[in-house]
């Protein structure tokens, strides 16, 4: 009896054990905070795509910017002389309300395109600066697409869809601070010394988008103006790690005061369209425009203001060669279409990823990133260090031969094309201490099944 008493406690307390490990309680400071792993969905999924859409699709003059430049500190001159030549004098921002209609929003289409160009995750706009909320927020009484515009739930309709039609994973934009709410403004000519906006606004309204729609990132902006103190910061993560209904799988930026950026938080972002070019520890995001002026729609933007899909999956696998995922950004316009641009692009780059998604997906950076002699050569690596991946941007057009400085060769090395039906390509050593040659002669490119960015797979490579 003694003996069975006994067992029982020690299996009892080697159970507590295991429990105090895997629930972790996380205080609400950054030495705490930054020993929480990264959830593993996040490094894997490499890429996913960003949306900016809310009011400022209405105007679509400038960027989503352009209620702060037409009536911020130092307004534009282009846009205050467009709309006094377009609009009544005594229009105002809100009136463009009742014209975001969403009136072609189809979040189960948006969802069948974000599935078809391979991302694995979902950022959506849920508040931008202007303040207009997505969803019918408690917090922001009409002043959101349940109340003014669409009167519908944009955000929560397409979660759902998300959610019913694919496997990526949906995650939230927000940003904490709003350009023109007075009580945002109060504080700041307070110094920040009070904290009424984020205390009566932000983090009651953060809450409510975790608690209601459960995003598995939480994109955070506007921190620029207060430190982290400001916004209860270090509060707020701690219940998002420890209580939230994402707890385990949330992921979030380190865009949470005016101190932090490249500092805290489970990725990195530090800049918008950060793509360093070198290898990063941390774990990083480099968030970019396909339409390179831009995040929101522009119905003025002509068509070399937008990356053509070599630009597109250089970014990609420069971004991923070093560390980082990539968040691709489009602008849905006013009507919630997504113009035909920006679908190719990504279906352009869903059919890349069909054939070189295996050197993308779940890989890591290698021991070189891009290439020691050939700068048009970036590489990754399969997690058992059984594959190097070899991209090549740039294929040579006065040579059958591409040279490939960084890989250390053995008797039993293959090289592989991806999209190629030949079972391997003829490679040789190069001269000096490492390095091969590989040989595309035989390669006919109009009958590999990539167009862009091709990808040779190494076997047994020493490093």
């Amino acid at each position: 009896m003694y003996y069975c008493m006994a067992k029982l406690i020690f299996v009892a307390l080697l159970f507590c054990s295991f429990l105090s490990v895997s629930e972790q309680q996380y205080t609400p400071d950054w030495t705490s905070l930054d020993t929480r792993p990264l959830p593993r969905w996040y490094d894997e999924s490499k890429i996913g795509i960003f949306l900016h859409w809310g009011l400022y699709s209405v105007p679509a003059i400038s960027s989503e910017w352009m209620w702060w430049n037409w009536q911020g500190t130092n307004p534009v001159e282009s846009i205050v002389a467009y709309m006094e030549k377009n609009y009544p004098p005594d229009w105002t921002y809100a009136n463009f309300g009742p014209q975001f209609r969403a009136d072609l929003y189809d979040p189960n289409e948006w969802a069948d395109l974000f599935a078809a160009s391979g991302a694995k995750y979902v950022v959506l706009t849920s508040k931008h600066h202007e303040g207009y909320a997505m969803w019918p927020s408690t917090f922001n009484f009409n002043w959101n697409s349940m109340h003014v515009g669409p009167k519908r739930d944009l955000l929560g309709d397409l979660a759902a869809a998300i959610r019913n039609r694919t496997n990526l994973v949906f995650g939230l934009y927000y940003s904490l601070f709003e350009w023109f709410n007075p009580v945002y403004l109060q504080d700041k000519s307070n110094n920040f010394t009070t904290q009424y906006f984020p205390e009566t606004k932000t983090l009651p309204e953060l809450r409510e988008l975790i608690e209601t729609y459960k995003p598995e990132i939480v994109w955070s902006d506007g921190e620029w103006e207060a430190r982290d103190t400001y916004w209860n910061a270090t509060q707020f993560l701690a219940w998002l790690y420890n209580e939230s209904p994402v707890k385990d799988t949330v992921v979030v930026n380190d865009r949470w005061g005016s101190e932090l950026l490249c500092k805290h938080g489970d990725f990195y972002t530090c800049l918008d369209r950060f793509n360093p070019g070198y290898l990063i520890e941390h774990k990083w995001e480099n968030a970019f425009t396909i339409d390179k002026r831009a995040w929101a729609y522009r119905p003025t933007a002509n068509i070399e203001d937008y990356m053509t899909i070599e630009e597109l999956l250089k970014e990609v696998v420069t971004t991923i060669s070093t560390g980082g995922n990539a968040l691709v950004n489009v602008g849905p316009n006013m009507h919630g279409k997504i113009p035909p641009i920006f679908q190719e692009r990504l279906r352009q780059m869903g059919s890349w990823l069909q054939v070189n998604g295996e050197a993308i997906y779940a890989t890591k950076p290698w021991e070189y990133q891009n290439d020691t002699i050939n700068p048009n050569v970036w590489y990754t690596s399969s997690q058992d260090n059984r594959f190097v991946y070899a991209f090549l941007l740039i294929w040579p057009k006065d040579s059958n031969e591409i040279i490939l400085g960084a890989p250390l060769s053995s008797s039993r090395t293959i090289v592989t094309l991806l999209g190629s039906n030949a079972d391997s390509v003829p490679w040789r050593v190069a001269s000096g201490d490492r390095g091969i040659v590989i040989d595309v002669s035989a390669i006919k490119l109009h009958l590999l099944q990539s167009e862009w960015t091709w990808t040779f797979k190494l076997e047994n490579i020493s490093g």
